[in-house]
């Protein structure tokens, strides 16, 4: 018999999963006119959300839940309803609104690489941001509510010490890689027709487990993976002409998301499993540091290893005869794996990736405390990538435009992806010192024993349990980078 906590919970996912279908649709398929209609759409389904959430019923099927199986969901809903209930509804509707606008205005400041476009709406965003920080009354520093949003556990001080202790083990593995013989990467750049890259990528994401009854891979200008339940995951890429790692790693990546959503446990649809009752989004997986694991594991410890292109150059050079007439697959792999820092986060190389989030984590604590104003950002933002990186930024479209995250309101995610670089290193050398039959498989370029695994250790529990129980049982300490540290000095020098 359904449980009144259940069919109410059950509602609030269905209301949220609607929130990411009107999402996908703005990324994907809406005209640019409709921005401000669909963020008066989205704001309202959010308040919908929340005020179920804050309904006295909800709170009652609760509290008579506690106690029982369903003990977890009772406890989700009521932490969730301490949550809403410090922060003001005008300030979730504007929230909602103004990300909508922000979106729109930060697609066209980011193509023209005109900061003074999107200024106003980040310092808007920004003050939005400090406003839910001040109402929840969480942590001591206005970044820990934002980044609690996303990876609980997490704070400003913790991610500082983290991310100390990794620069000074990454610094010296970077200066050892850059000073290695560079490999050919002309090939790289040639004539790769949309189409053939489309199929190509259609064929690979199927065979890495994908499942396109249930799934669909599109275009967006920031590729994504969203989550109408796990019947229905959607994936997108985009396609340069001119350069071909981009639509096969962003696609790989985004599968690894993907593949996560699917694998839940199906009794957990439309369930507080499945459910961010905090940050009101349809989701099964458990933080966004432990989605980002699944990603960056599918697409640097698979994707980029040696026999995985052994068994699937082959078709790669299939779609593309001349393009890769005079390419090994050897020097495929060499290519995709050299070490070149570069302006962009998303086509960065595996080594230098996590420079480019710990500059922005700087960044965003400077924003949000206030010792950094928006109007500087720009110059702050081209210091440190000449500091970190050594790179010179042209113009802003390259720099501090390039990420969709601060005009979606998603301040305090950043840290989530070298977290879930971590949390991918510890996993896999788990895996390598436990489970003999996953490395056999990928020494085939074969990645059914490690979805299996994958599966059973991390899918299926959707958000059921946390980061930190997951890796703990798994023998693993969350947030410990050592594994990481050891994987890259392996890798790279």
């Amino acid at each position: 018999m359904t449980s009144d906590l259940s069919t109410r919970v059950a509602r609030l996912n269905d209301v949220l999963c609607s929130v990411n279908a009107l999402q996908w649709d703005a990324r994907v398929m809406m005209p640019r006119g409709g921005a401000e209609t669909r963020g008066h759409q989205l704001a309202t389904l959010k308040g919908i959300a929340r005020e179920m959430i804050l309904d006295p019923a909800m709170e009652a099927a609760a509290e008579a839940a506690l106690g029982t199986g369903e003990d977890a969901s009772a406890r989700a809903v009521l932490d969730a309803r301490r949550w809403h209930a410090a922060l003001p509804p005008e300030l979730l509707r504007r929230q909602a609104e103004q990300s909508a606008l922000a979106g729109a205005v930060w697609a066209e400041a980011r193509a023209s690489g005109d900061f003074a476009l999107f200024k106003p709406y980040l310092q808007t965003m920004l003050d939005l941001a400090r406003q839910v920080a001040q109402a929840s009354g969480f942590g001591a520093h206005p970044y820990d509510a934002m980044v609690h949003a996303f990876e609980p556990g997490e704070t400003a001080a913790s991610l500082t010490a983290l991310f100390d202790r990794l620069r000074a083990a990454q610094k010296p593995v970077l200066d050892s890689a850059l000073g290695k013989p560079k490999p050919r990467t002309e090939f790289l750049y040639r004539d790769y027709p949309v189409a053939q890259q489309q199929a190509f990528c259609r064929a690979l994401v199927a065979e890495l487990g994908y499942d396109f009854a249930h799934g669909r891979l599109d275009t967006a200008v920031h590729p994504f993976e969203i989550s109408m339940t796990r019947g229905d995951v959607r994936i997108t890429s985009r396609w340069r002409p001119d350069y071909l790692p981009m639509s096969i790693f962003g696609s790989i990546h985004e599968t690894g998301h993907a593949l996560y959503e699917m694998g839940v446990d199906p009794s957990f649809t439309r369930s507080a499993m499945t459910t961010d009752m905090i940050g009101l989004y349809a989701v099964g997986g458990t933080s966004f540091g432990m989605h980002e694991s699944q990603s960056r594991l599918l697409e640097n410890h698979v994707g980029r290893a040696p026999e995985f292109w052994q068994r699937h150059f082959g078709t790669l050079r299939d779609h593309f005869p001349e393009q890769l007439s005079d390419v090994s697959a050897e020097e495929f792999v060499a290519t995709v794996n050299r070490v070149e820092p570069g302006l962009i986060r998303v086509e960065a190389d595996e080594l230098s990736y996590d420079f480019h989030i710990m500059l922005r984590v700087r960044l965003e604590m400077a924003l949000m405390e206030g010792s950094l104003d928006p109007a500087d950002l720009p110059d702050a933002w081209n210091a440190a990538m000449r500091e970190d990186l050594g790179v010179e930024v042209p113009h802003d479209g390259l720099g501090c435009l390039q990420d969709v995250h601060w005009s979606s309101g998603y301040i305090g995610s950043f840290p989530t992806y070298t977290i879930g670089n971590i949390t991918a290193a510890q996993i896999m050398e788990h895996y390598r010192n436990h489970r003999p039959e996953i490395a056999a498989g990928l020494g085939r370029g074969e990645t059914g024993p490690l979805r299996e695994a994958l599966k059973a250790d991390v899918w299926r529990h959707g958000r059921s349990r946390s980061r930190a129980e997951i890796l703990d049982g798994l023998g693993l300490t969350a947030s410990d980078p050592a594994a990481y540290i050891g994987y890259l000095r392996r890798k790279f020098t």
